[in-house]
């Protein structure tokens, strides 16, 4: 069972990372696992967003509720953050 202190501190946990890039991998059906990499652009009472970009440049907006990142429906990380070293190369 999933108490509401548990959905509240995920979506905290979301809202510090608006702005940051992230990885959510999700079942896609038939052995399928569909990955998505994109930046969390809002969160919303029961779900938060992400803008990903695909491989023809286009963006994309999808949204997921904290419910499957609890029950580990959608599996997420968190993408390091590039280094001052690492862009001036």
């Amino acid at each position: 069972m999933i108490i509401s202190s548990d959905l509240q501190m995920c979506k905290t946990k979301f809202e510090e990372l608006i702005g940051q890039r992230i990885v959510c991998k999700t079942n896609g059906g038939r052995k399928r696992i569909i990955t998505y990499i994109g930046t969390v652009e809002h969160c919303y009472p029961n779900v938060f967003t992400m803008r990903c970009d695909n491989e023809a440049g286009k963006q994309s907006i999808v949204s997921f509720s904290y419910i499957d990142v609890l029950t580990r429906t959608v599996r997420v990380g968190v993408m390091p953050k590039k280094s001052e070293a690492e862009v001036a190369v």
